[in-house]
């Protein structure tokens, strides 16, 4: 009768547990457990993941593939080294290794994936604690290393089959000084996503679709990715940016992929409401400097991971007084 009741409890234990979604206090509870979230947020990844082989070739299907073996190999690897228990099974390596390999060139080397999923995985998830304990984004965190370790590689993008060659994307052309819509594609292919750019950021409408997903699933809020994008739309205006060119720094570059899927990382992003609201605007706000001001043509990156280093300051003066509390 005592082993019952022992094991009874043990099982409520383990229940409580993947109901938490571990982050830094306040916590928040939900009836989903990890696993199931991060096959939400793959499920939601899988129409712009088909759409790049698509578009780009089998070679972005080896860097997907490359990149998620990798990404679990070396949580595994890591865990067993921390005598830590191993959390492959919770799918979050899987969803580390698909953005990161999102955001390669299709041109990419097979290595570059296995040396950004190394970084994100074991310096900056695993160093810190793992899972809910890294201050930024591990994905983002890694294409920043990497465009700072090999620039060519990670600024080489070719345009789409059947005419796979090195080719500008929209945001460099417009970095350039290029008049409107001479060199620029229609705003129908960046759309669909007929367009160079990174293997898993240039499809708008498959990305929208997973979004969409992810928010009628309540994956993730809404918030974010909202005031993010509207932030960097108004920001765009008052910086000077042609009105016929905004459309394109919209559906351009990363910013639906960082909008959506890496923005709103539990561990690195606020979790009060009014904090996920100050973080949009952070973001949008860095990510329209960066563009027209900055060297280079991209600012997401950046920009998210900026405020991902400003998230416990934003959750300091946004979480709510405790019911009662006194001084």
């Amino acid at each position: 009768m005592d082993s019952k009741v022992l094991n009874t409890s043990k099982a409520k234990d383990a229940a409580l547990e993947n109901m938490l979604l571990v982050s830094s206090s306040p916590h928040i509870r939900s009836n989903e457990s990890i696993q199931r979230i991060m096959l939400d947020v793959i499920i939601a990844l899988t129409p712009a993941a088909i759409g790049s082989v698509y578009f780009f070739g089998l070679n972005a299907l080896k860097l997907i593939l490359i990149s998620i073996a990798s990404s679990v190999f070396f949580e595994a690897v890591t865990q067993k080294a921390f005598k830590k228990p191993v959390t492959i099974n919770d799918l979050s390596a899987v969803i580390t290794g698909i953005l990161i390999a999102f955001n390669l060139p299709a041109s990419a080397p097979w290595w570059l994936p296995i040396m950004g999923t190394a970084f994100a995985i074991i310096i900056v998830k695993q160093f810190f604690g793992g899972l809910g304990s890294n201050f930024m984004n591990p994905a983002l965190a890694a294409r920043a290393m990497l465009l700072t370790s090999w620039p060519t590689h990670m600024s080489t993008f070719t345009g789409t089959r059947p005419d796979v060659v090195a080719s500008a994307t929209p945001l460099a052309i417009m970095k350039h000084g290029t008049a409107a819509g001479s060199e620029l594609p229609k705003l129908m292919d960046m759309f669909i996503g007929n367009i160079p750019g990174a293997i898993g950021e240039t499809s708008s409408l498959l990305l929208l679709i997973g979004a969409a997903y992810l928010i009628i699933r309540q994956v993730i809020d809404w918030k974010i990715p909202v005031f993010y994008i509207g932030t960097t739309f108004i920001m765009l205006l008052l910086l000077g940016v042609e009105t016929e060119l905004l459309p394109y720094h919209i559906l351009g570059g990363g910013l639906i992929l960082g909008a959506f899927y890496m923005a709103t990382d539990y561990a690195s992003s606020p979790v009060t409401p009014m904090g996920r609201v100050i973080f949009g605007i952070g973001a949008g706000i860095l990510t329209a400097l960066i563009r027209v001001k900055g060297g280079f043509p991209e600012g997401v990156s950046y920009s998210i991971l900026l405020m991902n280093i400003a998230t416990p300051l934003i959750e300091k003066f946004t979480t709510p007084k405790v019911f009662g509390e006194v001084k």
